[in-house]
């Protein structure tokens, strides 16, 4: 069997509800990017059967937030278990269903369980604080109790690694979860869940519901049940959700866009700034909250550095993901392919010098030909991501400036510099309006990271020491003439 058949095994066309598959008369076409074909369907649920899973994970609440913290972490250790187990089979399915090439997906389920590990050991170190009153009359002793049942709401960019992002600190801190995957790949959502319950969780306490957005968003934010939710995807999707949770008062993450800049000074390393941003930019073909989304070189550095960048871009493999070296492949959809073209046509028409690609690839279906574009106004891609191989590049003259243009934007997810001097960069990425700075690097995703942004971006940390607390609260208890 091929790796394309395995990931094919592994599709599941069906919701989960209490650890049952649910069907539904109406569906929702899964399709295979690459190939431009049907991969398959999922239910298109009705109200009643998301309310059914909300139910679910309220019921089961009470006894999963009890089970002992060390018995919960065991529950992840297995999960990550069958994860490794299962990493080429699950990459597949991925790769069928967003066409991810093969070796980056592989390395998505390993960044996918790191989550699973981190908040396994995360679980066991939960605990509360003893603090002296005021008047020294009495103790306050403080716990940290799960928030409730959880609603997550995940894209499809990264389909496993942003589940487990929210999965694992959501089961190790004892809450319960009904999750939403992206319609668009739905199957490694699926599949991780269908091991994650293999693994030990209850079944009820992890509730997979597929279905149009607005349905099951209605239901969620609506839902009194629902304590806490938490989105990735886009800022206007975001604040109608947090619109939708203000009745019930929910706890909310909001992962939402960005436009990262990535600043090169003169005295970067050019060999490393030139794999940096361009590790930066093309992963996952673009497509990613965190990808350089506008490149700015001082001025000295800029003729060599465009030269270094081509000569990379030029290596760049595009191609089915299967294929063997394949590092770019499809956008996910036909608006997707616009984008970026209406992105490259945008910075042509204010000036922008093309230096290689431009326009759809030879592959045709949904292939665009890695971009390089310098020079012209940068206007457009500070208020939109471009979420594709296009690789813009502005110059700038000094440090002042080029800050006030990289703030110039109302996101603040990502920001990356490139410099050798150590107080450049703690000057330039304290001065940077961003939630997370990337220095001499453009890969900064990882578990121990706090991820998250600030303004348009979103607000709330995931991964790291920080993002157990997400779905915890504290309660207080206050001590007087006790023994």
């Amino acid at each position: 069997m091929d790796m394309a058949d395995g990931g094919r095994a592994l599709v599941r066309e069906h919701a989960l509800i209490a650890g049952r598959p649910v069907t539904a008369t109406e569906t929702i076409r899964v399709d295979d990017p690459a190939e431009g074909t049907t991969l398959g369907a999922v239910p298109k649920l009705s109200a009643q059967q998301v309310e059914s899973a909300v139910a679910a994970a309220v019921g089961a609440f009470p006894a999963w937030a009890a089970t002992p913290a060390f018995e919960r972490a065991g529950v992840l250790r297995r999960w990550a278990a069958l994860i490794e187990q299962h990493t080429d089979a699950l990459a597949a399915v991925m790769s069928l269903e967003n066409g991810k090439p093969f070796g980056e997906a592989r390395g998505e389920i390993a960044y996918a369980n790191q989550f699973v590990h981190w908040f396994a050991g995360e679980a066991e170190r939960m605990g509360g604080h003893a603090i002296e009153s005021w008047s020294g009359a009495d103790r306050v002793v403080t716990f940290k109790e799960p928030v409730g049942p959880v609603a997550a709401i995940t894209p499809w960019n990264f389909p496993a690694a942003m589940v487990t992002r929210k999965l694992a600190p959501a089961l190790a801190a004892g809450c319960t979860v009904v999750l939403k995957p992206a319609s668009a790949t739905p199957f490694t959502a699926i599949a991780l869940v269908e091991l994650a319950l293999e693994a030990g969780a209850p079944p009820a306490a992890l509730n997979v519901v597929t279905g149009d957005s607005g349905t099951v968003g209605r239901v969620l934010t609506g839902s009194p049940d629902i304590r806490k939710l938490s989105f990735t995807g886009s800022t206007p999707v975001g604040r109608k959700l947090m619109a939708d949770c203000a009745p019930t008062l929910k706890r909310l993450s909001m992962e939402l866009g960005g436009s990262a800049p990535g600043i090169v000074f003169d005295d970067a390393d050019l060999e490393r700034a030139v794999d940096g941003v361009t590790k930066g930019k093309f992963r996952n073909t673009g497509q990613s909250c965190v990808s350089i989304n506008r490149v700015y070189v001082q001025r000295p550095l800029l003729e060599t550095f465009v030269a270094g960048v081509e000569a990379r871009m030029r290596t760049l493999k595009v191609g089915r993901p299967f294929e063997d070296g394949v590092e770019i492949g499809p956008l996910i959809d036909e608006n997707g392919v616009r984008k970026v073209e209406e992105h490259a046509a945008g910075l042509r028409e204010g000036g922008a010098r093309l230096v290689i690609g431009g326009g759809r690839h030879a592959l045709g279906g949904l292939f665009f030909q890695p971009t390089l574009l310098v020079g012209g106004d940068g206007t457009l891609l500070r208020g939109e991501e471009t979420f594709g191989p296009l690789m813009a590049v502005f110059p700038f003259d000094d440090e002042a400036e080029i800050l006030q243009r990289a703030n110039a934007t109302e996101f603040g997810l990502a920001s990356y510099v490139f410099t050798e001097s150590l107080d450049r960069a703690f000057r330039a990425a304290r001065r940077i309006e961003a939630g997370m700075v990337g220095v001499n690097t453009g890969v900064i995703s990882h578990a121990a990271n706090p991820f998250g942004g600030i303004k348009q971006s979103g607000f709330g940390r995931e991964g790291s020491i920080h993002g157990l607390d997400e779905y915890l609260q504290i309660k207080a208890v206050t001590l007087a003439g006790v023994g």
